[in-house]
């Protein structure tokens, strides 16, 4: 089994016509995710890789009534719009690609969507892919192999990384999901963990932190008080960031001694999480831990 995406996924692409909604619609029909619509307003009735485009995802919903996820490739200034959309909608999930959205927006949205009980992804994130079945996102497909071990990051790249280090190892992934890098997070770590924790096809989970905020503390603190069954290996991005200085996501800032490296290690080490040190690691971890 999967958690969110899977062969069962019906898509609709928000800005399917702009430059990246357009490679990525490419990329993800090529990967076999199906893709039933896209949406630009103003561009009804035209056809992007062959699939149909609407004016409104209402309209997109209206002839394609299977749809039940949407993708969004929409610029920031009009994101917000777009995932109110999606939800109106009556989407089950919608998945942000977009960065920049200001957090305040960001708030706003992902409170309607869990009043209207909406999963969002991102924003500022990569996507979830349960190999073999669906990709609904950026990442590179090739790097990911069907399996038992469930990923949730808050880095792409690291994401990609230690993906292919799992899949040369001869892990494969259940799913893969990238919550993103922006201070609010549609879907937190304790959101994925519980996902993961339901799904009789994820044996163990690998947990991607980075420096900024408390999710990572937070989810240590979740699977020590839920007796959290499941193995679970992580690792934590920005060891030697400086306190003050922003790395990589909006998200990634230590500030007033809170959100560093060693605060999240600890209290992970602490909830019974081993913790490795580099990338590479996380495979070898994965293998001892599979073989008990």
């Amino acid at each position: 089994m999967t958690v969110l995406v899977n062969s069962n996924t019906r898509v609709v692409v928000q800005g399917i016509t702009g430059r990246e909604g357009s490679f990525h619609t490419r990329a993800m029909l090529s990967y076999g995710t199906k893709i039933l619509a896209g949406v630009t307003p103003g561009k009804g009735g035209s056809t992007v890789e062959g699939v149909p485009v609407y004016d409104s995802v209402i309209e997109a919903v209206r002839k394609h009534p299977e749809l039940n996820t949407s993708i969004i490739f929409v610029p920031s200034r009009f994101a917000s719009d777009a995932v109110y959309e999606a939800i109106d909608a009556g989407l089950d999930l919608v998945v942000v690609i977009t960065e920049g959205i200001p957090v305040h927006e960001t708030m706003k949205f992902v409170r309607y969507a869990k009043l209207n009980g909406v999963t969002i992804i991102g924003p500022n994130c990569p996507g979830v892919i349960s190999p073999g079945e669906s990709k609904v996102g950026i990442m590179p497909g090739h790097v990911f192999s069907r399996g038992r071990v469930g990923i949730v990051s808050r880095s792409g790249t690291l994401t990609y990384e230690i993906a292919y280090a799992m899949t040369k190892a001869g892990i494969g992934q259940s799913t893969s999901i990238g919550i993103g890098g922006d201070p609010v997070p549609g879907t937190s770590f304790i959101d994925a963990l519980e996902m993961f924790r339901e799904d009789d096809g994820t044996d163990a989970v690998v947990l991607i932190g980075e420096i900024g905020g408390d999710m990572e503390e937070r989810a240590a603190r979740y699977i020590v008080e839920q007796e959290y069954k499941k193995p679970v290996v992580a690792y934590i991005a920005g060891r030697t960031a400086p306190p003050g200085k922003r790395m990589g996501h909006a998200g990634a800032i230590i500030s007033m001694g809170v959100g560093d490296a060693a605060s999240k290690i600890k209290s992970l080490k602490e909830a019974g999480v081993e913790v490795a040190e580099l990338p590479s690691q996380v495979a070898e971890i994965l293998k001892k831990l599979l073989k008990k």
